[in-house]
Parts: structure tokens; sequence; C-alpha cells
């Protein structure tokens, strides 16, 4: 069969979109979904995302890591699948949707740079080195110097597998400071096992921690990401943070169509 695709990207985060409102796609075939994600092989992406119907919001999110498994949360994904909605007709300048870690709500402008609203995040454990939190994935955050030399995929993968973190493992953000409300960012992904050039929920965490660790006391935090700008902005009150909300550029790529053997 010939399979229709979408490819988007947020911050050089990318992701294979499939509009699956009629139910179509094999949803519990990993070694397909990790086929579409392959870089070689396939079509390529850090991620592959199906857009479905919802009875109550404009739509549904599922969300599979490029190893072919259904994963938690995936900020840059969300603001990339609002996206595609808009360009499906299905929104127009603002979407309800859900998702794994429950009801999301986004906006979008005419260049589709989307705002969207993350859970909020009522726990962090703070240890002498690192911070550890969940914003809709976990994540691991810790300051480092020399950010631009530093071996993300070895030493993320060390704690990402490490006994920190058991079987389920984090998601491992590094992190140096730029100026009082601007942070650099490289992010370790679990289910990706590589860096990515963005995590949209990694800076989330990243803001968050860097904000309850006294580095900033700007809650309009900015982000530098290997692939672009990102801003996070939230609401603090006594150590809870509400109305988070992750803003940055859903870009379009291509469009297009695959064969698909038997997988």
């Amino acid at each position: 069969m010939n399979l229709t695709f979408y490819k988007y990207q947020g911050t050089g985060n990318d992701f294979v979109m499939i509009d699956n409102r009629t139910n179509f796609f094999p949803k519990n075939n990993t070694k397909l979904i990790a086929f579409l994600c392959d870089r070689r092989f396939g079509i390529g992406a850090d991620g592959l995302i199906l857009l479905e119907n919802h009875e109550h919001y404009d739509f549904k999110m599922v969300y599979y890591n490029s190893d072919g498994n259904e994963s938690s949360m995936c900020g840059n994904g969300g603001r990339c699948l609002v996206a595609f909605a808009k360009q499906l007709n299905i929104i127009w300048d603002k979407a309800d949707f859900e998702a794994i870690d429950g009801y999301h709500y986004a906006t979008i402008d005419e260049i589709n740079k989307v705002s969207l609203q993350m859970k909020d995040v009522d726990e962090l454990q703070v240890f002498e080195n690192y911070t550890f939190l969940n914003t809709g994935s976990p994540h691991h955050v810790e300051t480092v110097t020399d950010l631009a030399q530093f071996d993300v995929k070895t030493i993320g993968a060390q704690i990402r597998y490490s006994d920190l973190y058991g079987k389920a493992g984090s998601n491992v953000n590094f992190v140096e400071q730029i100026d009082s409300d601007k942070f650099a960012v490289r992010t370790y992904e679990r289910g990706v096992e590589d860096e990515t050039l963005s995590c949209g929920t990694g800076v989330t965490a990243v803001a968050i921690a860097m904000y309850h660790n006294q580095f900033t006391n700007s809650n309009k935090v900015n982000l530098k990401v290997e692939g672009g700008d990102l801003e996070v902005n939230f609401e603090a009150n006594n150590g809870k943070y509400t109305h988070v909300f992750l803003t940055g550029p859903a870009k379009f790529v291509f469009e297009g169509t695959i064969e698909i053997e038997a997988i």
C-alpha cells in the first residue's frame, strides 16, 4: 500500500505526521513505525504522530518515538501537530486536543508560531548536581560548562540508563546560562537514544528548573537549542508552576507517499 504522510519540524525536532481520522493506521506495528522514522531506509524523523478524531476536542495526538514505541508527551510534536491540524483545516487559530498526558490548549498565528500549554508542574526533586521533574515526560536537568563541547550522547546515555531512573529511564538535559533569562540547552532523548536538535518538554523542564533553583528570576525564559530558539513562560506560586506555555515555530517541510511492504 502507499501511505500518505506529512513532514514537520519544530526547531529541528522533526516528525512524520499521519492523518489517522479514519483509523486505518496499524498502531501496534512498532516495526513499521520504526521503519518510517528511519533516516536511511524510511522517511526519517525523531518521531511519528497520528492525528485522530476526538469526541470532545478538535483532535487527539498519538505520539511514537523513532524506536516505534508509543511514548510520553512531546512538546515540539504537539506544536507541530497543531500546525498540521491547521493545514488540514481542522482548526484556524487555536486548538483544544488530548495527548497521553491529558488536555492541551494551543494558539497558532499566521506564520505558524505555536504557543502550547503544557501540564502544570507541582513537584521538583532537587539534588546537589541536578534537578528532576516531569513536564509530560520525565527530565533530568543538569548545568554544565562549555556546553558546545560537551559529549551529550555518551554522558546522556550513561545517566538515562543509570540506576537513578531504572528501566523506564529519563530524558537528560544539559544547560549553560547565557544571560539572566536565557539558557543554552542540549538534550539526550530516550526512545531516540541520541541527542536531538530540540526537545519541547526538555526546554520546559529547564526553564522551570532554572527558575526554581534561582538561576533566573524571570518567569519568561528564552532557550537556545541546537535547532533554533524557544520560549517558555509560566506562573509560579510556592513551588508550583501553572499556565506553562511553550512557544516557537512549527514548520511544514514536505508531503509525500511511501510504499509500505509487509513489515
